[in-house]
């Protein structure tokens, strides 16, 4: 299915596994597929949510408000820790990604589902997020696209329509049927 994807599709993907990594959450989801969408400032796809007012960095403040980082963060910062800032100081003294895990050994999955660890590994995708991919080869083939660009990406994440990446688009009072139509446009 990958051999269909453009280059700036693909890059997508693999701006998700490092959207997630950043955001130290151990999953690719659809909130990350669409940050990585969102990123891509050049795409008329992208154009289209930032035009209505969904930037990347809205979205990424609405994904960390949505999902954080845990309970154990919320916990912490109930009682006056910081862990940006702990973390700060552990890596100013240690060096950037002292405080990351170490890495996992390779998995014996192939492709781009493959956990691993570190900055470099492939951080696994949520069955939501591998929904999204299919639902995006669906989209190609329903507007008879010989490829599958980055506006299929979020056609599939519309489509998908139960994720986080969904949920965001949705609490910024963006409507579904008025988003497609434009990006089907963009992609015609």
């Amino acid at each position: 299915m990958f051999e269909r994807f453009t280059h700036a599709a693909r890059q997508v993907v693999v701006a998700a596994q490092q959207e997630a990594r950043e955001l130290r959450h151990g999953h690719v989801g659809t909130e990350h597929l669409l940050l990585a969408v969102l990123a891509r400032t050049d795409d008329p796809a992208a154009a289209v949510l930032t035009g209505a007012g969904l930037d990347r960095e809205t979205a990424r403040q609405a994904v960390r408000r949505l999902s954080g980082e845990g309970d154990r963060t919320q916990a912490l910062a109930s009682i006056g820790v910081d862990l940006d800032a702990v973390r700060e100081a552990v890596e100013s003294v240690f060096g950037e990604g002292a405080l990351d895990a170490p890495p996992e050994e390779e998995s014996k999955r192939r492709g781009w589902f493959r956990s691993g660890g570190g900055k470099g590994g492939r951080v696994p995708f949520t069955a939501r997020a591998k929904k999204v991919l299919e639902l995006s080869l669906r989209e190609s083939l329903r507007l008879k696209s010989g490829e599958i660009a980055v506006g299929h990406l979020l056609l599939g994440v519309l489509r998908e329509g139960e994720g986080l990446g969904a949920r965001v688009i949705a609490d910024h009072g963006l409507d579904f049927r008025a988003v497609r139509r434009a990006v089907e446009v963009e992609l015609a």
